[in-house]
């Protein structure tokens, strides 16, 4: 693959380079070394910190909607809680278990995180502040959010319990169906960018974001998406891989200490993933909200740092997901499927043929 296929962009890297190569006289083989293991540590800070963040975020939101406080006992404002509970799984024993597959039941939590991190890395939070950046970004987020299921199901069958297979099972059945969906949101909104490079969709959407351009499809596509998205992440109240009323706690039952903790994270921050991806997609990512022909107010929008704009869309559609989990009860495994085979994929199909119609015809702003 060549330079111009892929790009290694995290601020601006040139100076670090420099001072590898030219004062401390590194190899360039070495250098590059110390700079992917530079990124390597700054994606899982920020992946950790994000985590750690939204864990405190959902418990307010919840408390909100339920009338009462959350946290508030550790640090203040509750604003120390998430760091306490991340202490005590970093120090709670990893139990070691009988009659079950060691190495796949260790090699679980791994293949989620991985996934995980892996899609959190092609995320663009400002104009070359990105990690990776190919010209079929988008296809490759969509291959590598993938991964994260076959961690799942692993994790349940090598348990051993019947409650972890379960709970493996209904998850793979659901993030494959729903995975259909979240393509075909993708893909139409591909065709309306013209490019399958993230930074080149984020730069279709300077002039006005592709929930606007794009008219009746796009935000039909958006609904979709919102929808799969929840799904996606086993979240209420598409929550039945974890239904804590018949399988315990699905399919990291048998899990503890940090292998518990790997699930939890993951959970999370696939949460802020499928935020991104629609911030992405539809809000324009990093860019501010510009209206044609209004040239005050986007200057003054201009003055907003892009990576703030990315992060408020990031929260705000990440509270419309949690508003979801806290509102509407937990759905049946046959009404789950039936929303994805039945309504949500010919929807979608439709509307992927619309989309082009609209493309072609010249019908988008």
């Amino acid at each position: 693959m060549t330079s111009g296929y892929i790009q290694a962009q995290f601020l601006d890297t040139t100076g670090v380079h420099t001072l590898l190569t030219e004062t401390l006289h590194l190899a360039p083989w070495a250098a590059v070394t110390v700079e992917c293991l530079l990124v390597g540590v700054g994606i899982l800070l920020v992946y950790a910190l994000l985590a750690l963040f939204y864990i405190y975020y959902e418990r307010k939101l919840c408390a909100a909607f339920q009338c009462r406080l959350g946290p508030n006992r550790v640090g203040p404002w509750g604003l120390l809680q998430s760091f306490a509970d991340m202490f005590k799984m970093l120090i709670k024993e990893i139990i070691h278990l009988n009659h079950i597959d060691r190495f796949l039941f260790a090699l679980a939590p791994y293949l989620v995180i991985i996934a995980s991190v892996m899609a959190f890395a092609v995320l663009p939070w400002n104009d070359g502040v990105q990690i990776i950046d190919f010209n079929i970004g988008i296809f490759f987020l969509i291959a590598v959010s993938s991964i994260g299921v076959l961690g799942i199901l692993l994790a349940g069958w090598s348990s051993n319990n019947k409650f972890t297979l379960i709970g493996s099972l209904r998850s793979g059945a659901q993030m494959v169906s729903y995975e259909l969906s979240i393509g075909l949101s993708v893909i139409t909104m591909v065709c309306l960018a013209g490019t399958m490079s993230v930074t080149g969709i984020v730069q279709e959407q300077s002039d006005l974001w592709f929930i606007f351009k794009g008219h009746v499809p796009a935000l039909i596509a958006f609904v979709i998406y919102m929808i799969a998205g929840t799904a996606e992440t086993n979240r209420g109240p598409f929550d039945l891989p974890e239904a804590e009323s018949e399988l315990t706690a699905g399919y990291h039952t048998e899990y503890s200490g940090m292998h518990f903790g790997f699930f939890y994270l993951a959970e999370y921050l696939n949460l802020f993933i499928v935020s991104g991806v629609a911030s992405l997609l539809f809000l324009g990512g990093w860019q501010p909200l510009h209206i044609p022909s209004w040239d005050g107010f986007n200057m003054v929008m201009d003055y907003i740092p892009g990576f703030i704009w990315f992060l408020g869309k990031c929260f705000l559609l990440s509270y419309v997901i949690i508003w979801f989990k806290w509102t509407y009860p937990r759905l049946r495994i046959d009404q789950l499927l039936a929303l994805e085979w039945k309504y949500l994929l010919p929807i979608n199909l439709f509307n992927l043929v619309l989309m082009v119609l609209v493309i072609v015809f010249g019908l988008h702003f």
